[in-house]
């Protein structure tokens, strides 16, 4: 019997959401108006909700598909990584909404970058995901960008910790800060378990 293909378009379509609202998080840590960062942290949530629809559709297809191209555990798992990632994102944004700082830290805006950059390996690995047998040295690379990503995000992440305690005076403004800085790391760790998912798929299937 053939494999039902219709998860590979919904799989890009979730990516293709993940990918914009990262963009959508890097232009938010970008700029200083305050309420500018109002109507970007508006455009994120509305891409999570535009995420939460498509993992509900892959769901629904999982419990209606027989035979499936990957083992349903798998592609649950992914499924619920992409989901996990772009609710992290929308997180992240709605921490700057809430404590609104006065100003985001470079190392903050380096860590969107991180995040983007992440994003579109997941978006690349996924697109390899329909034709595995015959781009599997891609697929591996994304999943390695993927991981040396995550390693980068570490040291900005600890660079940034130790800088805002050096220079930022004002406890609260630390506070809030510290919030936001964390909210960003833990965004990055769930793109690289994502990344973990699709190197088991590749170990797996290729």
């Amino acid at each position: 019997m053939p494999r039902d293909v219709k998860f590979f378009p919904l799989f890009k379509e979730t990516t293709a959401i993940l990918v914009q609202a990262s963009s959508l998080l890097q232009e938010l840590f970008k700029i200083t108006e305050k309420e500018k960062r109002k109507d970007l942290c508006v455009l994120i949530k509305t891409e999570e909700v535009k995420g939460d629809i498509a993992t509900g559709a892959i769901l629904k297809a999982l419990n209606e598909t027989f035979i499936t191209p990957f083992d349903r555990e798998d592609i649950n798992a992914l499924t619920d990584e992409l989901d996990d990632v772009i609710d992290a994102i929308n997180r992240a944004s709605q921490k700057v909404l809430l404590y609104s700082p006065n100003n985001l830290p470079n190392s903050m805006r380096l860590l969107t970058d991180i995040i983007n950059k992440g994003a579109i390996e997941i978006q690349g690995a996924v697109d390899e995901l329909s034709n595995l047998k015959h781009t599997d040295k891609k697929l591996r690379s994304h999943y390695k960008e993927i991981k040396r990503l995550e390693e980068e995000a570490d040291v900005i992440y600890e660079n940034g910790i130790m800088t805002l305690f050096k220079e930022e005076t004002d406890g609260i403004e630390l506070i809030k800060l510290k919030e936001i800085i964390q909210e960003l790391e833990k965004t990055a760790n769930k793109i690289n378990s994502t990344g973990k998912v699709l190197k088991t798929i590749f170990v797996k299937y290729a």
